[in-house]
């Protein structure tokens, strides 16, 4: 099983379509909101991120939702 998280915030379109994508494929994610939880705004932050989503997976991180990438990451 792969780790796989996404820092995403509410108005962001791709960050909707990554955890469709996830859902539709039943990949399990850990979730961090960044318009909910200053603790995970920082976590982007420190990471050298202003913008997401943010996808991680195994380690290796992708800004925004390229679809074909996390696919191949996924073995999918």
């Amino acid at each position: 099983m792969h780790n796989v998280e996404i820092y995403t915030s509410d108005g962001c379109g791709f960050c909707h379509m990554a955890k469709d994508f996830f859902e539709e494929n039943n990949i399990k994610y850990t979730e961090h909101n960044i318009s909910k939880d200053m603790q995970s705004r920082r976590e982007l932050m420190k990471k050298g991120y202003m913008s997401v989503p943010l996808i991680i997976i195994d380690g290796e991180e992708i800004l925004g939702f390229e679809k074909e990438r996390v696919e191949k990451l996924l073995g999918l």
